[in-house]
């Protein structure tokens, strides 16, 4: 039926987007900021996040396929980005200084957060094969893009709830789970390589 078919959406998108797995990137990124501008870094993120998955859902699969790119190289892709973001965070590179311009934030609203930490490869990958059946069925395309705003939007409450535990773990704390959380993205990253060429190659996944 209609419902069970969206509501297998749903509950697919808030696995993949996961919106607690970005909450100690967010923590390590926004510590320093006051209260308003991690509001607004967290909006910008959700929504820049959600204008480039609704783009994969009514144009993703069209594009790749025009531009000859395989669903595996896109994975791999997105791995090799899931990793340089990894490293910066195991490494505490430049994004540890808490950004002070609107710029500078808006910049991190879009990388490493909204790109690829909310709108990551798995994730816009799967809007692409959520909708591949709809491909000429606007409306189920859209109640797709109004299952995902749902989701966006528990990951933006998510978010806000990130300045009372920022306020109880402190810059320390926020700086041991970025590393750890680092830790974590580089295994996925290796992961989602090592997939996409064990399927390319036909061999036993890892």
């Amino acid at each position: 039926m209609w419902w069970q078919r969206h509501l297998s959406e749903f509950v697919t998108l808030i696995l993949v987007i996961n919106p607690f797995s970005i909450l100690p990137v967010f923590l390590a990124l926004a510590t320093g900021l006051d209260g308003p501008s991690q509001r607004r870094l967290a909006r910008n993120a959700v929504l820049i996040a959600f204008v480039v998955l609704v783009f994969f859902i009514f144009a993703g699969a069209f594009l790749l396929e025009q531009m000859g790119v395989s669903i595996r190289a896109f994975q791999i892709a997105g791995g090799i980005v899931l990793f340089l973001v990894a490293l910066e965070m195991i490494r505490g590179g430049a994004h540890e200084t808490p950004p002070r311009t609107e710029q500078s934030q808006l910049a991190l609203a879009i990388y490493p957060l909204a790109i690829p930490e909310i709108a990551g490869p798995g994730v816009m990958l799967t809007a692409v094969l959520l909708t591949d059946d709809d491909r000429f069925n606007f409306t189920g395309k859209m109640a797709t893009v109004g299952i995902l705003a749902i989701v966006l939007a528990i990951q933006f409450i998510v978010l806000l709830a990130s300045g009372p535990i920022s306020r109880l773990i402190g810059t320390a704390g926020a700086g041991i789970i970025g590393r750890i959380m680092g830790m974590l993205l580089v295994a996925l990253a290796v992961s989602m390589v090592l997939g996409a060429i064990a399927e390319w190659l036909n061999l036993p996944v890892l």
